[in-house]
């Protein structure tokens, strides 16, 4: 998952592609909006040049409604009005873009990782998908609202001058020349923002690395008694944000400061040389003085906005790098398990794994349980992704009654599974919640029948909540045996073809683990068993084992399971 940096140069190269169509009313409305904001604005400063020059036009009617100072006062009004009016729809309309394309970019991104392949996240690590989908989307999300409001100052800055142009060319000769030294001071020091915002993206990932499952590393950081040192490495990460931090506000700050005194060198060049070559109208001089005065507070923001268009280059290469992931050919496929089907696996052979696993004659049958072991490492995870039909095998070969079946056919027959991991802990907020994700349609009694089964309805019922106790936070914390028996009880709320699962026993005693599985053989008769365990006593409960050892290079038999020899 590693990519060479992209530079940036160009703002569409940037956002090409990633604004949805259908949002397209909202940016012409924004568009328009603008419009007649740096218009209307442009024509507010000119209607004031009466009020400064205390009716004094010097001959100059252009700025005079010829009705009186009160009316000229009640025009002036009328159009800061609709000024503030026109700002704040195009504002509002600013915030409903920028909210939406947040939420399509975290939309987009997360269902491409939903449908990428396995093997291609190998290398992903929790801590950079989680840093992608909240912190570095949030960086995008900013530089789309530089975005727009660089459309504004741009737009503004243009209308304003054309404005100024035309009650005094004179005054804008030296436009070009001023716009060229803006230019050059606001991409001044680019190539350091990105590399600095880059750095900032990569530290801010290795921090949700740092920080992640902090509960559960806790324990492992006490009993070894390194506290100090991992305060000392958290120090240092959060020390190279700041620094990062700091490096770009900096620059910016400096960079402000270039700015804004270019731009009043400019203005006094300019007029300095309106009144040298021609005199001026104190009119148009007090005009042109507004109209250039409206285009100061926009300096600030636009350098701001070239900050935040830099910082998103950064986190777009992160984005950009999984949107590019392929959807996974082996798509979920229409449950058609065949009613008490059974399936024989006459060969599979894995390679991803360092000496590859190859299994010979595997019959999964409904009802009956079969038991994965063997050492770590040795492939197991990598078989139980294959017979899950998640993960496509190097070579393939099974029958279904007296028809031969090709690994596409297997992984419609086994389409309605459930698949449960060590790793995977409830991310629901109740126990209901947890529930219904398995069976959107269960009802409570259901629900408490299968907490039942896995011996938790009376623990959530003593606690008070039952099905609305929460998975998080002191009032309902359940221990690492009770989630896993919540994630058992969506397997019986499911009621798979196929069930997987792996390690998802672990924490419970070796009494309860074969009660539990003796439990889901009894309620589950139509749906087939596989279990990867490391303990030796649930093969007394299996009907037939796998055991796979790390340096095994022939094909493995599936005998039925004597409980002897297996560890």
């Amino acid at each position: 998952m590693t990519a060479a940096p992209r530079r940036h140069w160009l703002l569409p190269d940037l956002f090409a592609g990633t604004i949805a169509h259908r949002h397209a009313w909202r940016i012409a409305a924004y568009v328009a909006l603008s419009l007649g904001s740096a218009l209307t604005g442009s024509l507010a400063a000119m209607l004031m040049v009466p009020l400064v020059s205390l009716g004094d036009m010097a001959g100059d009617g252009r700025f005079d409604l010829h009705r009186g100072i009160e009316v000229q006062a009640v025009v002036f009004v009328a159009a800061a009005v609709v000024l503030a009016l026109l700002r704040w729809a195009a504002a509002k309309v600013a915030a409903q873009l920028v909210g939406a394309y947040g939420a399509d970019l975290r939309s987009r991104v997360h269902a491409r990782l939903i449908r990428a392949p396995l093997a291609a996240l190998a290398d992903a690590t929790s801590a950079e998908v989680a840093n992608l989908l909240t912190h570095n989307v949030e960086l995008m999300v900013q530089g789309f609202s530089g975005l727009l409001q660089l459309w504004i100052a741009g737009l503004t800055c243009a209308i304003s001058l054309a404005f100024a142009f035309w009650i005094s060319p004179w005054l804008m000769l030296a436009a070009p020349v001023l716009g060229t030294i803006g230019i050059m001071v606001a991409r001044a020091r680019g190539q350091e923002q990105a590399a600095v915002s880059r750095a900032y993206v990569a530290d801010m990932t290795q921090l949700f690395w740092l920080s992640e499952d902090f509960p559960r590393r806790l324990r492992h950081i006490r009993s070894f008694g390194r506290e100090q040192a991992e305060c000392a490495a958290y120090g240092d990460m959060t020390g190279r944000l700041a620094r990062g931090y700091e490096r770009q506000l900096d620059m910016q700050s400096s960079g402000r400061l270039l700015l804004e005194s270019v731009a009043a060198l400019g203005i006094a060049a300019m007029f300095v040389l309106a009144h040298r070559s021609q005199g001026e109208a104190q009119a148009s001089l007090i005009a042109v003085s507004l109209l250039l005065g409206r285009l100061l507070p926009y300096l600030v923001s636009t350098r701001q906005s070239f900050r935040q268009l830099r910082s998103a280059g950064a986190a777009f290469e992160l984005w950009r790098r999984y949107m590019a992931l392929d959807a996974d050919a082996l798509a979920p496929l229409p449950d058609v398990a065949e009613a008490g089907a059974s399936i024989r696996i006459e060969q599979v052979r894995i390679t991803s794994t360092p000496h590859g696993v190859e299994v010979c004659d595997l019959s999964l049958v409904p009802g009956e349980l079969t038991l994965i072991a063997g050492d770590s490492g040795a492939g197991k995870s990598s078989l139980a992704d294959v017979l899950a039909g998640l993960v496509e095998p190097a070579s393939f070969a099974a029958r279904l009654g007296g028809r031969t079946i090709d690994f596409a056919t297997y992984r419609q027959l086994v389409g309605r599974g459930a698949y449960v991991s060590q790793h995977v802990r409830p991310w629901q907020a109740t126990v209901r919640e947890c529930l219904r994700w398995a069976d959107p349609s269960a009802s409570d009694a259901a629900m408490h029948a299968a907490l039942a089964d896995v011996g938790l309805d009376r623990r959530l019922r003593g606690a008070g909540q039952g099905l609305d106790t929460p998975l998080r936070g002191a009032s309902g914390q359940l221990s690492g045996g009770e989630l896993q028996r919540l994630l058992l009880a969506q397997v019986l709320l499911r009621r798979p073809f196929l069930a997987l699962l792996d390690e998802s026993t672990g924490a419970l005693d070796a009494a309860s683990e074969q009660a539990v599985l003796r439990m889901l053989k009894r309620r589950l008769p139509s749906t087939v068993l596989l279990v990867i365990s490391h303990r030796a006593g649930v093969a007394a409960i299996a009907d037939r084992c796998i055991t796979i050892a790390a340096s095994q290079l022939a094909p493995v038999a599936c005998p039925a399971c004597d409980g002897a020899g297996l560890f």
